[in-house]
């Protein structure tokens, strides 16, 4: 609703208004009439009818809209850019994506402030994602919202030729959008499906929208593979299982395969980026026959290519576990205390999780323990809690 009522008014604050007008007309008119039989479109077409009402009733358009580029002095010039779908992307939510990624504001500001406004993702989540507090994520999209009217940041769709510019926000969004859906950091599921598939959906719009970036084509091949592993990762009761323990027969195949193809044309396109070496991993552990038969040594490369381009303690984190099954537990131990003591994962209850495993496998069970009860106490997810819980309940003497 709110992407395709920002076409009409060009403006974030205006549009969520005529948004909120249109569920309040919603509660009045639906309780007297009934629901009517699509009520999303319902309450898209009565958003936008209210935000271009909003328009034809305000003289200087400039001055109460200044984030509108451009200048409609009648009904009819309105109307005209409500219907125009000559922009280049076909989507209104891929459309608001790239109009938020404005490169004015700095790629962490472009980010949140999409997930927020755009995907519905809500902001103890954003924060999750970026390794910060939650009071701090949300003044940082205050801020991005206040950059956008201070610097009266036009709000339209960025022309064909701008969108390569804002190609690693748009994915990064999209990537991070699929995240939080496919590990939710709190609730009772592992899993929040509307999540990962509006981004698998959005990933394969962008695919066609872009097919010379090879980054289109690693992320979406990254998100196929994650998805190809969708219905394993729990089991009947919900329990979260590991990677040794799913049932690769039950893996999606042909996902696996489209992955694949795209990952081969993107590295044949030239040097991978962060988005295609993280799907050639990937795609390595879903094409191994089985857990031990996983190349390791090829998944342990690929970590210190990614880790070069991309140099994130989370990408360093998971390269220890790579560590772990080619030099052993005590090496990769070894790397995870120097990123504990660096201090950018305190609160990322993966760090403590994965040193427990370390120390489990090094047979030291009291510091396991402590190091699973630590992990237990950053986690709101049910399902992670019960495995984790299961793990501390094995590392305690009988």
């Amino acid at each position: 609703m709110l992407a395709a009522t920002v076409r009409v008014t060009r403006d974030l604050d205006a549009a969520e208004e005529a948004v909120q007008d249109a569920y309040v007309q919603a509660l009045t008119r639906w309780g007297r009439d009934g629901v009517p039989a699509r009520p999303g479109a319902w309450l898209t077409t009565v958003a936008r009818r209210t935000a271009l009402n909003n328009l034809r009733r305000q003289r200087t358009l400039r001055a109460k809209l200044p984030l509108l580029l451009m200048d409609v002095d009648d009904s009819a010039s309105v109307e005209a850019a409500v219907l125009d779908d000559a922009a280049p992307i076909p989507d209104d939510r891929l459309r608001l994506i790239f109009t938020c990624c404005h490169p004015a504001l700095s790629q962490e500001a472009q980010v949140a402030l999409t997930l927020r406004l755009v995907c519905g993702v809500s902001t103890p989540d954003i924060a999750h994602a970026f390794l910060v507090t939650e009071p701090t994520m949300a003044a940082r999209i205050t801020r991005a919202k206040k950059k956008i009217a201070a610097a009266r940041i036009p709000y339209v769709v960025p022309a064909a030729a701008d969108l390569p510019a804002r190609v690693d926000a748009v994915l990064t969004v999209i990537h991070l959008l699929y995240a939080t859906g496919h590990t939710a950091h709190s609730g009772e599921n592992l899993v929040r499906d509307e999540l990962t598939g509006r981004a698998l959906d959005l990933a394969r719009m962008l695919r066609p929208l872009l097919p010379s970036e090879p980054e289109t084509a690693g992320l979406l091949a990254l998100l196929l593979v994650h998805q190809a592993r969708r219905a394993t990762r729990t089991d009947a009761d919900g329990r979260l299982l590991r990677l040794e323990e799913q049932d690769r027969s039950v893996w999606d195949a042909a996902l696996i395969e489209d992955a694949d193809r795209l990952v081969v044309g993107a590295l044949r396109a030239g040097p991978p980026g962060r988005f295609t070496l993280q799907a050639a991993i990937a795609a390595l552990h879903a094409q191994a026959p089985g857990y031990a038969e996983t190349d390791w040594p090829q998944i342990l490369t690929l970590y210190d290519e990614l880790l070069r381009r991309w140099p994130s303690p989370v990408v360093a984190l998971n390269r220890a576990v790579a560590v772990s099954m080619v030099d052993g537990p005590a090496a990769a131990l070894a790397e995870v205390l120097e990123l504990e003591e660096d201090g950018r994962l305190a609160g990322y209850r993966y760090l403590p999780a994965t040193k427990a495993d370390l120390l489990t496998r090094l047979g030291r069970h009291a510091e396991a323990a402590a190091a699973y009860r630590a992990a237990l106490a950053l986690s709101d997810n049910a399902a992670e809690q019960e495995f984790l819980q299961d793990r501390l309940s094995r590392t305690l003497p009988p």
